[in-house]
């Protein structure tokens, strides 16, 4: 069995897309913070029969990666599917943005994801297969007030997962990107009732996304029957960039 790393994934969209993928792979659930280790996301996988473990991953810290891809080689042999979902917000209008604030994000949600890939993709190299999968945002495609460092590292995922999917492809490694919309998790608890109401009228199918909604077009991006997508961008967000 081929195995998934999925960065970020003890809560929210990842914890969602690691269930998800548990019914294919063996799934590592990577994880920064003690707090959030991942454990209960694997407990889940194990119970509906399936493999998984976590791994400790700071994606800004080249030696973290190093150790945690090493870890994951020595369990599973190596990742043949990766999925970058761990990112950041630290949001403040133009005038009021922190360099450090811009820098944390930018080397979090883009630079991290450039740093797993280029790890992750020696193996499938090797192996002649793999599948990379970018978490984005309508913000990258949209921008959003508030936002410009978030968007723009979102908007760069894109132009990173066009260029790996242009290099890669001869090798039977794809690469896309997802672009959710607003999805119901800890990002987006922030938003009162009204704000919700307001975005729900914006949307073509009238309710506030799902971590499963994204799970699903991960995993079939993950899987074979998806192997001639590479490069492409698509946009789970209810309707709001129809």
């Amino acid at each position: 069995m081929k195995t998934a790393l999925v960065t970020g994934g003890s809560r929210g969209i990842g914890k969602g897309i690691a269930l998800e993928l548990g019914k294919s792979f063996n799934v590592v659930v990577g994880y920064s913070s003690s707090k959030d280790s991942g454990e209960e996301v694997v407990e889940e996988i194990i119970k509906s029969g399936g493999t998984a473990s976590t791994v400790e991953i700071n994606v800004t810290n080249i030696e973290s990666i190093e150790k945690a891809f090493t870890a994951i080689e020595r369990e599973y042999g190596g990742v043949d599917v990766l999925v970058n979902n761990a990112g950041i917000t630290k949001d403040n209008i133009l005038p009021r943005l922190k360099e450090d604030d811009w820098n944390d994000v930018i080397d979090t949600n883009l630079s991290g994801s450039f740093r797993t890939s280029q790890r992750a993709i020696k193996h499938m190299m090797k192996s002649k297969w793999g599948r990379i999968v970018y978490i984005s945002s309508i913000v990258g495609m949209m921008g959003n007030q508030g936002q410009a460092n978030y968007a723009a590292s979102k908007a760069g995922l894109i132009g990173l997962s066009k260029s790996i999917a242009k290099e890669m492809g001869s090798r039977n490694i794809t690469s896309n990107v997802i672009a959710p919309g607003y999805i119901d998790t800890d990002m987006t608890a922030f938003l009162t009732d009204e704000q919700k109401d307001n975005i729900i009228e914006q949307l073509s199918i009238k309710r506030i996304g799902k971590p499963e909604d994204i799970a699903n077009i991960v995993s079939f991006l993950c899987s074979d029957e998806s192997e001639y997508i590479t490069g492409q961008v698509i946009s789970v967000d209810g309707g709001i960039t129809s």
